[in-house]
This record gives C-alpha cells, sequence and structure tokens, in this order.
C-alpha cells in the first residue's frame, strides 16, 4: 500500500511538486519558529514570512498532493475509455487485520498530526503578528506611515492598534480581516486614495472599544486647561489663555456637561455628509422619553446613507492619529524648550518655513534649513555665530513637526485631518450647535459657549487667576 501510494506520487509531477513544496516550507517554518524561540525578533516581515505566506505554501502543498493523484486517475481513467490504456488502479482495500495495513495507517495518522501541529501553530503565530502594531504600521508601509507616525506621538501610542480598531470577540476579528483583504488588494495593484478618507464608516462602536477604558458616563467634574501661545513679535512674546471645562457626565439621576451627549440615558443620531463636516437633522431622546427632532436649515449637499448614532468618535475623532497645525506645534515646541524662544522672531520665520509649499519631505528637510539659517545669517550676523546651537536645534524641530504631519506622497498637507474636539482649528462644536437646528417647539440647539466650558483668561501675558489658582 505504502510503495503504491510512493509511486503514484513519484509518477505524478502534480503530486510531486506538492510533496517538494510542503517538505521544503516545513523545514522553512520549522526553522523560522526555532529562530524565534530563542529570542531573534526580525520585524514584521519575517512574522509575515515565517506565520503567514510559508504556512500558505505549506497547505497548498498538501492540497496538491491529493489533487495530483486525483487528476491522474482521472486522465488515465479517461484514456482507458478511448482504448489507449488500462484503466486506473482500483483504490487500496483498508483491512486492519493485516499488518503492514495498521503500520501504513499509523505511519499517516503520525504524519498528520504533525501536519495539524504546524497548522495550528503557524495559524496561532499568524493572528498574533497580524495583531501586533508593528504589522498594523509597518506592513504597508506607504500607506500606513503617516497613520503610525501620528499613532506614536498621540497620547494613545502604548495602546495596540487592534484593541481600538477591533476590539474582543471573534465577529469583529473577521470583520477587520475580511476588510483587510481588500486593504491589501488596494495597496498592491495601487487602488487607495490618496489621501486615505475618513472618518472610517465601518468602524466598531465607541462603546465597545473607547468605553473599555475610558467611562464617559462618570462625573469628572471641570477640568482647567491652561492653553500657551507666542505672538509673533521680536520677543515671541508669551500668552496663556485659561478655559474651565465642563466635562461633566452622570451625578446622581441627573447628567450635564460635554459628557452628557453620550449619557447612559440620552440617544442622539443625526444626519449628514459621508465626512461628518455638514450635520443635517438631529434627533434627540432623553432618559425621560422625551423625543425631538431639530431640523438644520440647510441639508447636506451629498448626504450619508443613514443616520449615525452618536458616540465618543464624533468628536474625538482624531484620539490618536493626531495632525497638528504649524502654529500648535510651533508653541509647544517654544513652551518645552526644543526650540529657544530668546532666538528673535523665531516663531514667525518659523510659520513661514513650515506652511511653504516644498514637493517632497526631502526638499522640505533641505529648505527648512536653508530658511532659518539665512534668516539670522542675514537679518543677525552676531546672533548666528553664538546661537548657532539653539538655531540648529530649531531647524532639528521644525524639520521633524514637518515630517511628523505632511507627507506629499500621500497629499497630506496642513490640516488634511481636522480635529473636532473644539472649534477653533474646525468647525467641531459648531456643526450642531449653530442656532441654525430647530425643533418643531422653537428650540435651537444653542451656541452658547458656557454650555461646555468658561473662559477665565484669554491671550494675557501673565493671568492674575492663574497665579490665584496655581499658588503652592
Amino acid at each position: 500500500m505504502m510503495k503504491n501510494l510512493f509511486a503514484k506520487i513519484s509518477r505524478n509531477p502534480v503530486s510531486l511538486l506538492g510533496v517538494v513544496v510542503t517538505t521544503v516550507s516545513a523545514i522553512i517554518f520549522l526553522t523560522l519558529f526555532a529562530i524565534e524561540l530563542v529570542g531573534f525578533s526580525g520585524g514584521p516581515y519575517v512574522g509575515i514570512m515565517a506565520f503567514l505566506i510559508v504556512p500558505a505554501f505549506f497547505v497548498g502543498g498538501l492540497l496538491l498532493i491529493p489533487f495530483g493523484i486525483w487528476r491522474a486517475r482521472r486522465k488515465a481513467k479517461q484514456a482507458a475509455e478511448r482504448g489507449e490504456e488500462a484503466a486506473p488502479e482500483a483504490f487500496p482495500v483498508i483491512d486492519l487485520n493485516v499488518v503492514k495495513v495498521r503500520k501504513t495507517l499509523l505511519f499517516f495518522a503520525a504524519l498528520s498530526i504533525v501536519n495539524v501541529i504546524i497548522v495550528s501553530t503557524a495559524t496561532y503565530k499568524g493572528v498574533e503578528v497580524m495583531g501586533t502594531t508593528k504589522f498594523c504600521g509597518t506592513a504597508c508601509h506607504s500607506v500606513m506611515a503617516p497613520e503610525y507616525t501620528t499613532y506614536q506621538r498621540s497620547p494613545h501610542a502604548r495602546v495596540k492598534c487592534v484593541e481600538c480598531h477591533i476590539g474582543s470577540g471573534a465577529s469583529w476579528f473577521v470583520k477587520s480581516k475580511l476588510s483587510g483583504s481588500w486593504q491589501l488588494v488596494s495597496v498592491l495593484f495601487n487602488l487607495y486614495e490618496r489621501p486615505i478618507p475618513t472618518p472610517v464608516h465601518n468602524l466598531r462602536p465607541a462603546r465597545d472599544t473607547c468605553e473599555q477604558c475610558h467611562w464617559p458616563t462618570k462625573f469628572v467634574g471641570d477640568r482647567l486647561k491652561v492653553i500657551t501661545k507666542f505672538d509673533e513679535d521680536e520677543k515671541n512674546t508669551e500668552k496663556k489663555t485659561a478655559v474651565l471645562l465642563h466635562v461633566g457626565g452622570s451625578m446622581g439621576s441627573t447628567s450635564r456637561g460635554i459628557h452628557w451627549h453620550v449619557d447612559r440615558g440620552v440617544h442622539v443620531s443625526y444626519a449628514s455628509d459621508e465626512k461628518r463636516e455638514t450635520i443635517g437633522d438631529v434627533e434627540l431622546t432623553l432618559p425621560d422619553g422625551t423625543h425631538r427632532i431639530y431640523k438644520a436649515s440647510t441639508a447636506p449637499a451629498k448626504p450619508a446613507k443613514a443616520m449615525r448614532n452618536m458616540d465618543c468618535i464624533d468628536c474625538h475623532n482624531r484620539p490618536s492619529h493626531i495632525y497638528r497645525l504649524p502654529d500648535e506645534e510651533i508653541d509647544a515646541a517654544l513652551f518645552d524648550g526644543r526650540i529657544d524662544r530668546s532666538l528673535p522672531f523665531i516663531h514667525r520665520e518659523a510659520m513661514k518655513a513650515l506652511k511653504a509649499p516644498y514637493a517632497t519631505r526631502e526638499e522640505a528637510q533641505e529648505k527648512i534649513r536653508l530658511a532659518i539659517q539665512g534668516f539670522y545669517s542675514a537679518t543677525y550676523p552676531d546672533l548666528a555665530k553664538t546661537k548657532s546651537q539653539a538655531i540648529e536645534a530649531a531647524v532639528k524641530s521644525l524639520q521633524g513637526i514637518y515630517t511628523s504631519n505632511v507627507w506629499p506622497s500621500m497629499k497630506i498637507a496642513w490640516g488634511a485631518y481636522p480635529s473636532y474636539l473644539g472649534h477653533t482649528t474646525a468647525t467641531g462644536c459648531f456643526r450642531c450647535h449653530d442656532d441654525e437646528h430647530k425643533s418643531a417647539e422653537g428650540r435651537k440647539i444653542s451656541q452658547d459657549c458656557s454650555l461646555c466650558h468658561s473662559v477665565l483668561a484669554q491671550d494675557e501675558a501673565d493671568p492674575k487667576i492663574l497665579k490665584d489658582l496655581l499658588q503652592p
């Protein structure tokens, strides 16, 4: 029986190819798996090769063996019907009373167990590899590099991608992999849009992901936020704005503040365009059963297919992949000392350098350097010598700011992905809170800013309120 099988395989090129592919794949897989066990980590591409590509060849080789035997038998049968050769041999009779048959079956059982172990290990490790942040961020480098870069600078830099994009449970894992299959095809055949369109419409609801860590209904009261900015004058004058955010949440049987929108007893849904920039009619259901519809004064030009249930992502639309504007980045760099604020007009010149158009990131690196160094060499030649290290540090900081936010190859420019958390850099809150959404009873979604925050100081050089609040 064994000799007969080996004869069938050796005389059949398809099955023989399957044996070769399976054997070679098994050796490569076991070798790479052993290398990983001893502590070697070759990055996501080694993981993709070891636990996705090689196992696929292994399984493909196994399938080729019976396919080749079936194909050969089919050809032999067709030839016999034409009278060209004898009919194919009959299938072997499995008689467990025969010692050779039992040994042969035990041999194949052992091979099957080895195959199952290899395939099971590869499947487990493959799922593990696909769940790593490096796989998500670097496997499709040209496409995901911007998102991976901004993610690494975000408050969620230590949260795995899959925890937000997939969450727990098998059903969403399968959905994500089916979606990822099309994304893979898009990358291979260069079918993806530039920039990647947002928002992600098939993203899992925030209550299944964000709220596994964050609890918006918990009453957190008010929070002080201090915003530091610098003028574009010679001294880069520092100014501060102090805002008391009414974060709010549940308090007893009632809710108030910003997080009122996602309280368990409050349900908000709305119509919008595909990008959720223009909000149409808004439906509100309160805990006591009150239902209102706030009609928009103008409908979205290209409305989305269905109403959306409001959740965290409608305001926190860039929780991890945060693209900042140049003035925000410069203010932050001046505040934490990455750029020396004693350099005259550095804020103004930095803005000019960052906002200039560049065809490539490499061109931006060079021209940002020339712009900053050229300005101080021409305007402040003595300072250019005494503060050369500070100027060089400013150049490197600005180069880093540019390469973290702008990607010409992906058509990502300043402001390509606005944040709706607020209303200073994009419409944000004012998409709904515009006094233009009105109910049949005459109620409207108010534009009163005090609903969400109280301004304690605005663009003041030395706010007294901060001295009073922050004094030891």
